[in-house]
């Protein structure tokens, strides 16, 4: 099974490395030159598809894994019987160490060998190479990058989601209470205050939780824990809010971004007793 490895030294925080893999345009946007066509959500998550073509050939690649680790991608169509793609990421003293690797088998007989060699791994390196500068520069930026708060405020094993009502491509999709750090505020202070002004209960923030989320090339949703302590929250302009539990999470129709949440906040719901 053939096996190509890239290495890179990122100047920035894991942080924000991993939140610069999330960004789905990236991939596009670094390989454009290679002949190498890609599409699919703005932002990665566990379960989103993504569809490349080199030339006439064509394949849907699906994320298995998006978090503060990396991102993995298998396919599950196209011309080559298996094909996975893995970045992790590593915390080092001079930055963090991002490790792109691609596995894959291919077509049997001697055409299939010949095409893998003289096509195939020059292919996959250059787009390896072409990603993990896109990577490094995307990462730069967001160190700059505003911060939109999200509140994922759990009650009773229960988290508090609310309905959005415009801008009508996203209206009737789900998301969690937040919205943009003000200048001088803190991140904290944010979230008592769009939880103050959309839900008009106060709430008390507590822990980060990761990853952040590439919102545009200047923001960043940075979602954090937070409990509430008494009051029933009323929305005042959104469709409505509902208490969910880990059973219907995933089946929630949530905006891309905080899609990408749904793993870490899986483990803070308690299931409901049958």
């Amino acid at each position: 099974m053939p096996e190509l490895r890239n290495t890179t030294l990122v100047d920035a925080p894991l942080s924000t490395v991993a939140a610069a893999l999330l960004d789905g345009l990236l991939l596009a946007r670094a390989v454009r030159g290679l002949g190498v066509r890609i599409s699919g959500e703005p932002v990665l998550y566990r379960g989103a598809s993504l569809t490349g073509s080199v030339g006439p050939v064509n394949g849907v690649l699906v994320v298995t894994r998006a978090d503060t680790t990396g991102v993995s991608a298998e396919l599950v169509g196209g011309p080559l019987p298996r094909l996975t793609l893995t970045t992790d990421l590593l915390h080092t003293g001079g930055g963090t160490m991002v490790v792109d690797s691609v596995e894959w088998t291919s077509p049997g007989g001697p055409v299939g060998r010949l095409a893998d060699v003289v096509v195939g791994r020059g292919l996959a390196l250059k787009v390896m190479q072409a990603r993990a500068h896109a990577v490094s520069q995307r990462s730069v930026e967001l160190l700059n990058a505003r911060v939109v708060v999200g509140a994922a405020i759990i009650r009773n094993g229960l988290l508090l989601a609310q309905q959005r009502s415009y801008p009508p491509d996203t209206a009737g999709r789900w998301e969690l209470p937040g919205g943009r750090v003000e200048p001088g505020e803190t991140d904290h202070d944010a979230v008592i205050r769009e939880c103050r002004e959309e839900l008009g209960v106060t709430v008390v923030p507590d822990t980060r939780l990761a990853p952040d989320v590439p919102l545009r090339p200047d923001l960043l949703l940075r979602a954090y824990t937070a409990h509430l302590p008494e009051g029933t929250p009323t929305p005042t302009d959104h469709q409505a809010v509902r208490w969910i539990g880990p059973t219907e999470l995933d089946t929630l129709d949530w905006l891309p971004a905080d899609r990408v949440l749904l793993p870490a906040l899986h483990p803070l719901l308690t299931p409901t007793p049958t």
